[in-house]
């Protein structure tokens, strides 16, 4: 983004995505405690569709960026609960989102040599690395539900819904032209 755009640009976009994401979740934890993962999701996501059409962004790189810098801030949430309440899950959970940095990584340097992916658009590891990631959220629901931000049987029915939009949403971009 440091290409594109001007410094003042990215931090007040940066600002404003933390923000919003930090009232939905103080919203959350004051009226709907067994939905603060989700509420904060949308805080996210509202910050960076705002911030995108405030501050004149693209939308896919402002969500690609925010994913990256979100993921270390999401690992280190289950690490705290690791140490914290002695938990095991969380201790997994940890290793699982920290290896999604990874997996972010891996993506990004080999995307564009896809065939499928003709477009060559930014936002094809950002949004493949978080429909992964609300896939096996998904899965994990199922198997675990009584685990860190999970708010019941409709947390599988959410993160399958939102891993299919992203996975939608990366089948549009690559229809696109660069």
């Amino acid at each position: 983004m440091k290409e594109d755009y001007v410094n003042s640009q990215i931090f007040a976009s940066t600002i404003f995505i933390f923000l919003l994401t930090m009232v939905f979740y103080l919203v959350s934890k004051r009226f709907l405690v067994r939905y603060e993962f989700w509420l904060s999701f949308v805080g996210f996501m509202s910050g960076i569709t705002l911030s995108s059409y405030r501050f004149k962004l693209r939308f896919y790189e402002t969500l690609e960026t925010s994913i990256v810098s979100v993921l270390p801030l999401t690992s280190g949430v289950y690490l705290l609960d690791a140490v914290k309440h002695s938990s095991l899950f969380s201790l997994g959970a940890f290793v699982v989102t920290f290896g999604f940095i990874y997996l972010y990584k891996f993506i990004n340097t080999r995307y564009k040599n896809f065939g499928w992916y003709k477009s060559g658009r930014i936002g094809f590891a950002g949004l493949t690395t978080l429909g992964i990631y609300f896939m096996l959220r998904g899965v994990v629901a199922i198997i675990f539900p009584f685990m860190l931000s999970f708010s019941g049987s409709y947390d599988t029915i959410i993160s399958g819904a939102v891993s299919f939009f992203l996975f939608l949403a990366v089948f549009d971009l690559s229809r696109k032209i660069a």
